[in-house]
Formats: C-alpha cells, sequence, structure tokens
C-alpha cells in the first residue's frame, strides 16, 4: 500500500474513534492502483518540531478534515495548559493554546471559518480567488494603496472585508517580483496555445457556408463563445465576409446560367491586446493571505505575510517522511492499529531530526561558529540530514586486555569538525563518543 502523507486533518472525533479506512483515494503519485492511508501534521512556527499528528482514511479531502485537526489541537492544547494550571494552582499564560494557526487554501471556505470562529481559533490562510469578494480584493476599482518591502521586491495592501456570515476578516493582497516574472513566463506560454487553439476555430468556420449575413455573423459569435470565453486579452481584430452564387450543376457554369442561391462565408482574424494581455498578468500574479487576526499592531501585513510563507516546514517534514532513505515510503502492513503504530514512530522520527537540528542551528547562533557544508562552505543553519552524512564512517573499537576481562572502548576516525558538533550539541553527546567535556 502507497503512503500519502499529505497536510490533511482527520474528522472530528465523535464519542466512538473510529477506525483508520485503507482505502482508494486521490494519490499524489499518481498510483491509483494502490490503497493509501494520510497523515495529519502540525508543527511548531520555530523549528518546524511536530506537535500534533493523526492518521487519516485514504480518501479523506482537505476540505472536510483540515478545520477538525485544528480543532482537536487546540482542545489538546488547552487541556494541557488546565492541567498545568491545577497542579500549579496559579493562573498561567497558554502560548501554544492561543497560538494562530497557519494552514493551506484547503482550510478555507464558509463553513470552516464559521466553525473556527465559534472556537475562538485564530488562523491565517491562503484566500482562493474564486469568490466575488476575492476577485474584487484582487482587482479593485480604484487603484490600491501599495506598501513595500524595504527590499523592493514585494508589496502589497490591506482590505478589511465584511462576509454575509457576520465575520470581518483582513486580506491582505500580496505581489513579488519574482512571482510576477514567473507568471508571465507561464501566462505567455499557455497564451500561444490558445491563440492557437482559436485560429483553428476560425480556420474551421472559414470553411462554413452560410445562407446570409446575418447567420455568418451569428456563428461567429457562438465560436468565440463556445466552451470557455475567448480571453479579454485576445480580440478578433478582422472580419471578412464574401459572397458568391450557387448554381444547381456542379462545375463551370454557362454564361447564361441562373444562381439557385447565394452563399457567405466568414474570415476571422486574432489579434493579442497587449495592455490588458499586462493587466492580466498582474492579477496572477497577486495572491490573498487572510487572517482573523484584525490587529495590524498584533500581527503586521509583513509578519502575516511571513507566517503564511513559513508553513512550508510541514512540507518539508513530510518529505523527510516520505524520502526512500527513511524506507517507509511503502507501507507493507495492512492492519489499521499497526499503520497507526508505524504512523507514530515516523512522527516519532520527525521529531528527534527536528529537536536536534534546532539545537544545532541554536547552538552554532549563539557561538558564533560556523560547519562546512558539501562543498567545504561555512554555514550556520545545516541539516540534520548533512550532519548524519559526515558522521558516517565512525567506527568503534573494542580491545579485550589481555589479563582478566577489562575492555576498553576507542572511537576511530573522529574529526575536529566532528567534536565540534558534538560540544555544541552538549555534554550527554560528548559522553558517548568520548569527547573530553
Amino acid at each position: 500500500m502507497s503512503g500519502n502523507y499529505e497536510a490533511a486533518a482527520g474528522e472530528k472525533e465523535e464519542e466512538e474513534e473510529t477506525m483508520l479506512a485503507v482505502t482508494y483515494g486521490y494519490s499524489r503519485d499518481h498510483r491509483s492502483d494502490l490503497k493509501q492511508w494520510m497523515l495529519a501534521l502540525a508543527t511548531t512556527h520555530e523549528g518546524d518540531v511536530p506537535l500534533f499528528m493523526r492518521p487519516l482514511d485514504g480518501n479523506g479531502s482537505d476540505a472536510h478534515t483540515l478545520v477538525a485537526a485544528v480543532e482537536a489541537l487546540k482542545d489538546q492544547l488547552e487541556s494541557g495548559g488546565e492541567k498545568a494550571q491545577g497542579q500549579t494552582g496559579e493562573e498561567r499564560e497558554r502560548p501554544l493554546a492561543a497560538s494562530i494557526y497557519v494552514a493551506d487554501a484547503g482550510i478555507y471556505g464558509e463553513e470552516n471559518m464559521s466553525r473556527l470562529a465559534q472556537a475562538g481559533v485564530e488562523w491565517v490562510s491562503r484566500v482562493p480567488a474564486t469568490s466575488t469578494a476575492a476577485r474584487s480584493a484582487i482587482d479593485p476599482q480604484e487603484p490600491p494603496d501599495w506598501h513595500h518591502h524595504e527590499d523592493g521586491r514585494l508589496r502589497w495592501y490591506t482590505r478589511f472585508v465584511e462576509l454575509p456570515q457576520g465575520r470581518t476578516e483582513r486580506w491582505v493582497v500580496v505581489s513579488s517580483e519574482e512571482g510576477r516574472k514567473r507568471i508571465e513566463k507561464t501566462f505567455w506560454r499557455q497564451a500561444t496555445r490558445q491563440r492557437e487553439k482559436w485560429e483553428k476555430e476560425l480556420e474551421r468556420l472559414g470553411n462554413r457556408a452560410f445562407a446570409c449575413e446575418a447567420d455568418a455573423r451569428q456563428a461567429l459569435k457562438e465560436v468565440t463563445k463556445k466552451n470557455k470565453r475567448m480571453p479579454e486579452w485576445l480580440k478578433v481584430r478582422k472580419t471578412t465576409l464574401s459572397s458568391r452564387p450557387r448554381y444547381a450543376k456542379g462545375g463551370r457554369p454557362a454564361k447564361d446560367a441562373k444562381a439557385v442561391s447565394i452563399e457567405w462565408r466568414i474570415k476571422a482574424t486574432l489579434g493579442i491586446d497587449h495592455e490588458r494581455a499586462e493587466h492580466e498578468c498582474e492579477l496572477r500574479s497577486r495572491y490573498i493571505v487572510g487572517t482573523s487576526v484584525l490587529d495590524g499592531g498584533r500581527l503586521s501585513e509583513e509578519e502575516l505575510i511571513r507566517t503564511y510563507k513559513g508553513q512550508g516546514g510541514v512540507e518539508r517534514g513530510f518529505r523527510f517522511l516520505k524520502d526512500p532513505l527513511f524506507l517507509a515510503s511503502s507501507v507493507f502492513v495492512k492492519k489499521p492499529e499497526r499503520i497507526v503504530a508505524l504512523g507514530f514512530v515516523m512522527v516519532v522520527c520527525l521529531l528527534v531530526y527536528r529537536l536536534a537540528e534546532q539545537r544545532l542551528r541554536e547552538r552554532l547562533a549563539q557561538s558564533g561558529q560556523s560547519v562546512p557544508n558539501q562543498v567545504g562552505k561555512p554555514i550556520t543553519n545545516p541539516t540534520m540530514r548533512w550532519v548524519f552524512q559526515f558522521f558516517e564512517g565512525i567506527d568503534v573499537l573494542y580491545v579485550r586486555s589481555p589479563v582478566g576481562v577489562e575492555v576498553s572502548q576507542h572511537v576511530l576516525h573522529l574529526r575536529a569538525v566532528h567534536e565540534q558538533v558534538l560540544r555544541l550539541l552538549g555534554p550527554p553527546y560528548q559522553k558517548l563518543y568520548d569527547v573530553p567535556i
């Protein structure tokens, strides 16, 4: 069975826990022939340390399951805070329970946002540009008041949106220089294909005969609205109408022959409205980051954008779990309870990996040190995967004394960079490798 570890979430728990369904579903690996299961994963903003996990049904939908994971995590953190408060008998702040929850666009929807509002959850999410309100925010009638980042590569403007459900949300419409260049490249590649497609449609239209001029023009109008409407930036520049007589017999007509009818043909040529095309590129390069936190002093627009982009840590966690070197990209157990246990072991491995990585990076920053990367350049943010790689080849030699049963241990091939990393990680690691404390 294929392990499909997506950033989704499970249904809200009922009084009786439901059994994990290992079944067919949408496969990101394009393996629709295999059954799958999914995994909910939530991490901290600092260090991407796992906080929450839950195995999910293989046919679960993000639109219905993401919000339940947020609710479950909030309840779990709040219950943990209440226990700690009961133990001390003092009022304590609960920073985790009061955190802002970040998710991708899969969570955003009328029903989900209402549920989060009722649960008192503060959130940050991408807002899909499918609703009328979202389209109006991206393409306002009046020129927006842009704010620019100090490096000039990122800009944004803010809208407070009153939704029909009685909620108010803060939407930040973002555009970046890199995103605009990427969109332009994709847009003009798609524009070439669309123009070729519509030129073929018009060519087929030009081969048809019509009984009158009105029929020819109506056919052109219908063709341009066939299936998907012709893009606004693609315009019919010129139309040519021609007529010719039709005779009862084929071939070259006689001089005195009379036409039975008149047939009309229409030819059209296309052109690109570059001003509209540039405007379309600009609109496509914009996206909305929404939040229920209305106070800009508490969460500024720059912090909001940075917070949303920071959710890539969850995806990096899934890449860790699905890496072939992790040897768990395919699952060969069938019982749901064993799959649940396997998922727990996998996330514990990720937890240890992330904590070690966070500890090493913090110690490097505090001490002003660096370690070499794969090409020997000094870095302060190494991944634990790279650390594991340059720790390969270290051996332990056990030597038994000729007299007695005393055994001595010697760590071989330990270099200065290894000792540096071990000292940064702390005394327990130094002791394990016999590095002087």
